[in-house]
């Protein structure tokens, strides 16, 4: 049977991963909040307190993270913010999570992983999912937002590929966040006539940075080690979920018959390739 503590800590963190696109959407829609801002407030908070979490269990930041790393998270956090602009939370999650796991699923393939048929039919079918969200159509998510997350999807798999093995995940994030934070502060004082920041906007942010961030990674990377590779990757599959019921109740936006078979194609492929272990290069 699967520990209470780990059941709770996995779904605490996946309701934090979807509280971002949640937090995101609602600044730059309902406030007065601009993309560069919010940026910059979720890497400077999320920075603080994961810095102070290092220090609360008597560990330093100095030597974790690097600035390639430190780049590839600014690049995430900024197209995340900009795409949302536009973008509904839901269909934002989706691009996001599809993203992400084709750039790692990719890197894989280039390493040498060799797919099974049905793993190759759960690509074919994730990729057949996200063409038929982006065609053209009154449904259809904008595409420039579109295109900076699947940009933000891209950039967060090649982070999450660079902080493999490289020790202690709170230690190597938030070396990476405190790098990240001044790009992002350069990036608002670049735009500083578009600058615009209201109580509620920075709030969100706020709590973005702080909470679904720092803290959400920092209990993810508490259950990670107690979970299976497979299960790790699949658990995910349901941010884009939550995210989707969080935006119908939350924010009131509307889950399209074309969100929904995209979703069914993408996540279900995305399942068939992280399910089917796949064959090393020595097996037939």
């Amino acid at each position: 049977m699967v520990p209470a503590r780990l059941v709770t800590l996995t779904f605490l963190a996946m309701m934090a991963f979807a509280g971002n696109s949640l937090l995101c959407r609602a600044a730059l829609k309902d406030s007065g909040m601009d993309a560069a801002s919010f940026t910059t407030v979720r890497l400077v908070s999320g920075a603080l307190v994961l810095w102070l979490l290092v220090r609360a269990g008597r560990r330093t930041v100095e030597g974790g993270g690097n600035w390639l790393s430190a780049l590839a998270l600014f690049a995430y956090a900024a197209g995340f913010s900009f795409a949302y602009l536009s973008l509904p939370a839901a269909s934002g999650a989706l691009l996001l999570f599809g993203a992400v796991q084709a750039t790692m699923i990719g890197h894989g393939v280039w390493s040498g992983e060799r797919f099974r048929k049905l793993q190759l039919f759960g690509l074919v079918l994730a990729l057949v999912g996200l063409v038929g969200l982006l065609l053209p159509g009154l449904s259809a998510p904008p595409l420039a937002g579109s295109l900076l997350m699947l940009g933000a999807g891209v950039a967060w798999g090649i982070y999450s590929l660079r902080g493999r093995g490289q020790g202690d995940p709170t230690r190597v994030t938030a070396g990476n966040f405190l790098r990240a934070a001044p790009i992002a502060a350069a990036l608002s004082v670049s735009m500083v006539n578009q600058v615009s920041v209201d109580a509620a906007g920075f709030w969100y942010a706020l709590a973005s940075g702080a909470l679904t961030s720092a803290v959400g990674y920092a209990i993810w990377y508490t259950a990670l080690p107690a979970l299976k590779a497979t299960s790790a990757a699949t658990v995910q599959l349901s941010v884009p979920v939550i995210a989707a019921l969080g935006g119908v109740a939350l924010l009131g936006e509307e889950i399209t018959l074309r969100l929904v078979l995209a979703s069914l194609a993408i996540l279900g492929g995305i399942a068939m390739v992280i399910l089917e272990k796949p064959r090393s290069p020595e097996q037939p």
